[in-house]
């Protein structure tokens, strides 16, 4: 199914280069299967993914924070936000401009980036079964309108805007689903779904879709705080996958000698 396009969408240029960090774990995983990671929007470390502030949420549906009844009623909104996103599962990609090590302590310490291009990953996306979203994440909150559960999904804070991420997503409804879960037995309205409303058991944390990741794959660029055993598996993964590319050092290597150690960064840097 080709992907389809949402309210606002950014897209780069086709050609444009993508990298997606990776831990070996993720990677030998990803060699061994050849499919595609997608997480529920819902159990990202960062609570509000996929959700709107409460300041956009209350200017746009004309609510007043200091009204008992308007709190419930955005308590309601937020909550059913909350739980539309159990719906779309993620796979986070990097739109790179140039490394920095911050991306590369964050996300893959002493692992690696596959290199992709965007219209590689959108035909990808495009041959599966899946209705499939995908372009760039935008962030703040002045592209936003109206109060809609894609445009949440496609945004994140502004602290996260050096990610520069781009968004390949998966739209997986439940179709016994019955909403308003994340009322309880006074039917007072949470911002998020209860436990004594579960989920049904089928809904799972994560989707994974077969690929032709060689592809799709362009290259591998090690970290620059990667071991050469790890590099060495690498190799050999590229090799028995047959795949074309020589793996590529991080362009950070070259001043090794200036580079902190990914504590020392955590602690002292920023960049």
């Amino acid at each position: 199914m080709p992907v389809q396009p949402y309210v606002n969408r950014l897209e780069p240029s086709e050609d444009a280069v993508i990298w997606r960090f990776l831990d070996m774990p993720k990677f030998q995983d990803l060699m061994a299967s050849e499919e595609l990671y997608f997480r529920r929007a819902d159990l990202f470390d960062d609570e509000s993914e996929g959700l709107p502030t409460d300041d956009y949420a209350l200017a746009v549906l004309g609510l007043n924070p200091y009204d008992v009844k308007d709190q419930q009623a955005l308590n309601n909104h937020i909550g059913f936000i909350a739980q539309n996103r159990e719906s779309y599962y993620i796979s986070c990609w990097h739109l790179f401009c140039r490394e920095t090590l911050k991306m590369w302590e964050q996300y893959a310490k002493e692992g690696l980036a596959i290199c992709s291009r965007y219209e590689l990953l959108k035909y990808a996306l495009d041959a599966q079964l899946d209705t499939a979203h995908l372009g760039l994440v935008q962030y703040g909150i002045k592209h936003l309108t109206g109060f809609n559960t894609l445009q949440f999904i496609t945004t994140k804070q502004l602290k996260y805007a050096d990610e520069g991420e781009v968004r390949a997503f998966l739209s997986i409804v439940d179709p016994l689903e019955t909403g308003n879960r994340n009322f309880d037995e006074n039917n007072r309205a949470h911002r998020s779904p209860l436990p004594m409303n579960p989920r049904h058991a089928w809904i799972h944390d994560c989707k994974r879709r077969r690929i032709d990741l060689r592809a799709l794959l362009t290259g591998i660029v090690m970290s620059p705080w990667a071991s050469e055993a790890a590099a060495e598996e690498v190799k050999h993964w590229v090799k028995i996958k047959g795949h074309p590319y020589a793996l590529q050092p991080s362009g950070l290597a070259a001043h090794s000698g200036l580079i902190p150690t990914p504590d020392e960064f955590k602690k002292y840097c920023t960049i």
